[in-house]
């Protein structure tokens, strides 16, 4: 595995881009003291190293009528490679679903989405994850206020940073399957579905 050491300047066009994607070569020479044609070799190989992944507009959700966030836990019926695969797949094809984790514990996944209304949730909930094979059990929390919300990854500039070379991630462990229902539990088209509005908790699994 090749490695790159990034230094000073690296990092601070690297703050800069962050705070201000929008910067032109010009102005970002300008922020980190270089002239401009060294400072876009460095952008170029910043970008080539994977460090740079994309540059993108954030928008401000409350002004387009974006005004629910809510954490889902979802459990699925076995961990299996096909399973997790499956799930990714139906996932990615989400628009609300804004950042998805595989988890330990409990729950195989946790889910922020973002929905317009509490109607749009619901149907994201009931007809749209309730649907993916192999779900067996989802519970939401809604957000009530966001407190902070940050975009700049925390870069040490007290140590050196070491960029490794991109390299697709690691396919998740296979576990034994395991059956959490009997055979009798009915399908989870046929799952419960609840709103409790005094916890702001939605809740779908077999019982």
């Amino acid at each position: 595995m090749t490695t790159t050491s990034l230094d000073r300047i690296d990092i601070k066009i690297l703050t800069e881009l962050q705070q201000n994607a929008s910067l032109t070569n010009v102005e970002l020479a300008s922020r980190v003291n270089l002239s401009p044609s060294p400072c876009l070799a460095r952008v170029k190989t910043l970008e080539k190293l994977g460090v740079i992944d994309k540059r993108i507009a954030l928008l401000d959700p409350a002004v387009l009528g974006i005004g629910v966030t809510a954490f889902i836990q979802i459990k699925l019926e076995k961990q299996v490679q096909t399973s997790l695969e499956g799930f990714t797949r139906s996932i990615d094809r989400l628009a609300q679903v804004m950042e998805c984790y595989l988890m330990t514990g409990e729950n195989d996944y946790m889910l922020r989405v973002m929905a317009a209304d509490i109607d749009d949730l619901e149907d994201l909930i009931v007809n749209k994850l309730s649907r993916i094979p192999g779900v067996c059990s989802i519970r939401s929390n809604l957000a009530l206020k966001r407190i902070s919300h940050k975009t700049v990854l925390p870069i040490d500039t007290n140590r050196p940073v070491i960029v490794k070379a991109c390299s697709s991630p690691p396919r998740p462990a296979e576990r034994t399957p395991r059956s959490r229902y009997d055979a009798t539990s009915p399908p989870l088209s046929e799952a419960p579905v609840s709103l409790n509005a005094q916890c702001l908790s939605y809740s779908a699994e077999r019982v």
